[in-house]
Formats: structure tokens, sequence, C-alpha cells
């Protein structure tokens, strides 16, 4: 494998369709595309500074790199990449990408990040910005810290566990959907999905866990939640108090208390959803 170390590469396309090649300590600066269809690239130290630095590109290692605020939109149309503690200050990083695998990424712009990708592991993962992770599926998650609106509209096949998420209207229109030992803050979670398991996770959300198909919460609690299960096909079992329900439209709810209960039966068939509280 050919090494590149203390290279400073400019212009567009610095290394097209570069392979085999190990990159140290090298600035990639003023210049679009500087390893677009590049494959077996591995790079240490190293930073990009200009838009669009890996598209088309395959089996790519990046360690210890940083991609500045300009390098826009950085991977695109690439499979197989990793990354381990890397900084990406740029918005859109990833799109319509696969086999991906993150460890300790820190994400300071993530508007618009991880589009339409798939097959995708993240572990130590702290994000800023709206629509992370839009249309994504296949995703596995640990230890994620999303700051954000709207965060995994539209994913299938996903599971997130020990996170912390503060995003409104999260989890829209999505299927096949865990997540585990979690906090999540957000007004409106999870509209218009199917099939959501929620286990050991505390959720605030005004109007949240509404028009679910198989919603089902294990040893959850719920703080600061109003007007739950709206519509929803639930089974839950909620440690302490719900603020209140409205009008869910079939199973089963176990909670310490319930606030305010609102069924309705000019607007939903109130004998196919059973209500137990400890009081």
């Amino acid at each position: 494998m050919e090494i590149i170390k203390r290279g400073f590469l400019e212009g567009e396309r610095a290394l097209f369709q570069a392979k085999d090649l190990r990159i140290e300590e090298t600035i990639f600066d003023n210049g679009e595309s500087p390893l677009k269809h590049s494959k077996n690239i591995e790079l240490y130290n190293s930073s990009f500074r200009w838009k669009y630095p890996l598209w088309y590109s395959s089996d790519i290692h990046l360690k210890e790199c940083v991609l500045f605020e300009m390098a826009r939109a950085g991977i695109w149309y690439t499979s197989g990449i990793s990354m381990e503690n890397v900084i990406i200050e740029a918005p859109k990083a990833f799109r319509r990408s696969s086999g991906i695998s993150l460890k300790n990424v820190n994400f300071y712009n993530a508007q618009e990040t991880l589009w339409s990708c798939s097959d995708i592991e993240m572990e130590k993962v702290n994000a800023r910005g709206d629509y992370f992770a839009m249309n994504s599926r296949n995703m596995k998650i640990s230890e994620l810290e999303l700051v954000g609106n709207y965060g995994f509209d539209g994913c299938e096949n996903l599971e997130i566990s020990n996170s912390r998420l503060i995003t409104k209207d999260a989890f829209w229109n999505c299927n096949n959907v865990i997540v585990k030992d979690s906090y999540i803050c957000g007004e409106y979670f999870g509209w218009n999905s199917s099939n959501v398991v929620l286990e050991n996770c505390t959720v605030e959300s005004l109007q949240g866990l509404c028009y679910i198909q198989g919603l089902k919460m294990i040893n959850c609690r719920l703080i600061n939640t109003t007007l739950s299960f709206e519509y929803s096909e639930v089974d839950a079992e909620i440690n302490g108090h719900i603020d209140s329900v409205k009008n869910p439209s079939s199973g089963k709810i176990h909670a310490g208390s319930i606030g305010e209960l609102i069924m309705e039966e000019d607007r939903v068939d109130t004998s196919a959803t059973t209500i137990e509280t400890d009081e």
C-alpha cells in the first residue's frame, strides 16, 4: 500500500480514482472532490477543508480526522466506510451510502445528515442538527446524543440503546423501531409509525405516542407527557403517573396513575382498550 504523509493537496479531484493508499497527516485544501471514485483508502490524522471529499468511494477508513465546515456533502454514494475519533463540522455529511461504521464521531452540524443510508452501526456519537438520519434503514446505535428536531423520520429496522435524544417530531413514519434504556424529549413523538418497542425508557412529549400501530412499552416512564396514545394500538406498562391519555384505538395501558383520561365514544371504540392503574 502506497503511503502519502504530510501532504498538502489542492485543486479539483486531487486524488481522483486513487486506490490502495495510506494517507497520514495530510491536508486536502481548496478543491472539490479530492477522493472521488477512490477505493481502499486509509486516512489518519488528516483533514478535509473543501466540498465533496468522498463521493462514489468504497472501503474507506478514517481515524483521528476532521471534516471542516466547508467539507459539505462529504460522503455521498459511498459504501464500506468506517470512522473513529472523527470531527465533522459540515452539514449533509452522508447521503445514499451503505456499510457505515461510526465510533466516537462528533457531528457539530448534523443537518440533513445520514439521509437514505443503510446498514449503519454507531457507537458514542454526538450530533446536533435537524432531520438526522431521514429515510435510513438497518441501523444499530448505542450511546447516541442527539439534539435537533425531526430525527429518524421514515426509518426502518432501527435499534437504539443507552442514548439521549432531544428531538421534536422524532421517529415519524417509521417501521420496526426498538429503543432501550434511553431518554427521549420532544413533542409529537412517533406519529404514523408501526412496530415500535420502548423498554426501560423515559419519555417527555406533548401529544406523543399517537397514531402508532403496534406500540409496546415495557417498564417506561412518561414525564410531562399529555394527550398521549391518541389513535394508537398500544400495550404499555408505565411506571408512575401519566398526565393525560386520549382516545387510544385499542390495547392495554397500565400505569401508576392517570391525571386525565379522555375516552370519546364517538371517536373510538372505548371497549377495545383496557386501562388499569395502581390507584
